[in-house]
Formats: C-alpha cells, structure tokens, sequence
C-alpha cells in the first residue's frame, strides 16, 4: 500500500479555487524549526498550535489556547499536517469552506526539540522550547491515557495534553530595548534566536 503525499489530507479538505489558504510552499528559516500559534474562529473559537518538522507544519487543535501556567494542561487535538507557509496565513476563510471564519496569527517564534522529535511523537510524549514574541519555556506534548490517546499513535491522539514541563515556567514574552527574544527564565539555554 502506498504512503499518501504528506499534505494529502490537507489538500483533501480544501478548495483552493475558493479558499486563501495556502495549497503548499513554504521554507524553513534559517535560525532553526519554526512555530506558530493562530487564533482560529471557526465554529467555535480556538487556538492551531503548528511545529515545522520533516518539510510540514504538525499540527493540534487547542480549544482553550495556550497557557502561561504550569499547572494547566491544555487538551490538543492533533489535526492533518499543513504546509510552511501556514506560517504566514491571516485572512478569513469563506462561509461553507473547511474551517471557515477568520485565521489570525497569535504568536510564531523558533521551537528546539528536547531529544528526538520524531521518538518523542511515536511514544506520545514530545517536549521543547519555545523562542517566541509571547510564549518562551519548555513545553511538551504529552498522550493523557486516561482519555482514550493511544501512545504511539499521534494521528488518533485525542487525548494528548500541552503543556509546560514540570519545574519550568512558560513566560510571557517581552523585548528589552537592543535585544530580541531574549530568554525570559535564568534556566535557559544562553542563546538568541530570532523570530522574524
């Protein structure tokens, strides 16, 4: 049985005659894997977190949107794969169109993978740092058992949870005059990346 093209399920779901939304394309930056978060009215207000690997955007379904807070666990419903240049995507997808309603982007920045990323997808558990204009810590991706996620298994993982790893803080991000995306916690990495 052949393996379906990595954008498939994507292009399956759209009309792109009728739809802003991109078909594919996209680059990866040269700082390193990008991320983006946008707010996504749909049928219901949400937020689509998107982690660039293997030439895709991977992405989730968050209906609460991220949090700052240590203690919350975000229920991420992982969704079909999207191109890169989703990245820059802001515009409103018309009525009677999948996902329909207005897509703006929320946060984007640079996401270093704790380990490897791949692994960490195929046992349910995947954690990394977020550089970002608003979101910068350790955060992670983790199959909550309990709600029926099936480790191993992303594409049926709707149980998975986002969230920041345990003694870590997801801090707000700011910019101090001459510096950008400076990390925002004393146990970071000392490194800079860019979010542009």
């Amino acid at each position: 049985m052949a393996i379906p093209p990595p954008l498939a399920k994507y292009k399956a779901k759209r009309n792109f005659a009728v739809t802003p939304e991109p078909a594919e394309g996209g680059e990866s930056a040269a700082a390193g894997l990008q991320f983006v978060i946008q707010k996504h009215w749909a049928s219901r207000l949400h937020y689509d977190f998107r982690l660039e690997l293997d030439g895709v955007m991977l992405s989730w379904a968050v209906p609460k949107g991220p949090s700052y807070e240590t203690a919350d666990k975000r229920m991420a419903v992982h969704v079909e794969d999207h191109p890169i240049s989703y990245n820059a995507f802001e515009a409103t997808i018309p009525p009677k169109q999948y996902g329909a309603g207005k897509v703006m982007i929320w946060d984007k920045g640079i996401w270093v993978p704790v380990g490897d990323p791949r692994k960490g997808l195929e046992k349910g558990d995947l954690k990394f740092d977020l550089y970002g204009h608003k979101l910068r810590g350790r955060m992670g991706s983790r199959e909550d058992q309990e709600s029926g996620g099936k480790a191993g298994r992303v594409a049926a993982n709707q149980g998975a949870r986002l969230i920041c790893a345990p003694g870590e803080r997801l801090q707000r991000g700011r910019r101090d005059a001459g510096q950008r995306c400076r990390p925002a916690a004393a146990n970071w990495r000392d490194r800079a990346h860019p979010v542009d």
